[in-house]
């Protein structure tokens, strides 16, 4: 594996954790929409990461990570009661989107984590690369 690898594996991971930063404010932002395009509430995304792989003369490599599709999490509704909202059923009650702020702020903390590590590891590459230039003087 070259320094360069190294580069291009570890920006694969920083761009894959941006977009889930993005995934995560979009669900922190629609915490409260009751009322999407479809006429449900809001439904949280997730994003699916998977290995990324390349070819070269020594066979398959790994080559980074990436984001395969954003998808839905099919997990329950919350129910709360409120009959004065607008979008509350017969008894009363509004079904509000199934996304958990906390959670999502645990995951927007993992998220940035690994950014920074993979921004530390470009670093150290570029420490490496400078340090063998400085030895080949």
């Amino acid at each position: 594996m070259s320094l360069f690898d190294a580069i291009g594996i570890s920006s694969s991971g920083m761009t894959a954790q941006q977009l889930r930063v993005d995934i995560i404010s979009n669900n922190i932002a629609n915490a409260n929409t009751t009322r999407a395009a479809n006429g449900e509430p809001y439904r949280r995304e997730i994003p699916i990461f998977a290995e990324r792989f390349a070819a070269t003369r020594d066979g398959i490599v790994p080559d980074g990570v990436e984001v395969v599709k954003v998808a839905k999490d099919n997990s329950p509704f919350q129910k709360i009661y409120d009959p004065t909202n607008p979008d509350a059923d017969k008894d009363g009650y509004v079904k509000m989107p199934n996304v958990n702020v906390v959670r999502e702020m645990v995951d927007l903390i993992a998220a940035q984590r690994s950014y920074e590590a993979n921004a530390t590891v470009i670093s150290n590459v570029k420490a490496m690369a400078s340090a063998a230039v400085q030895i080949g003087r």
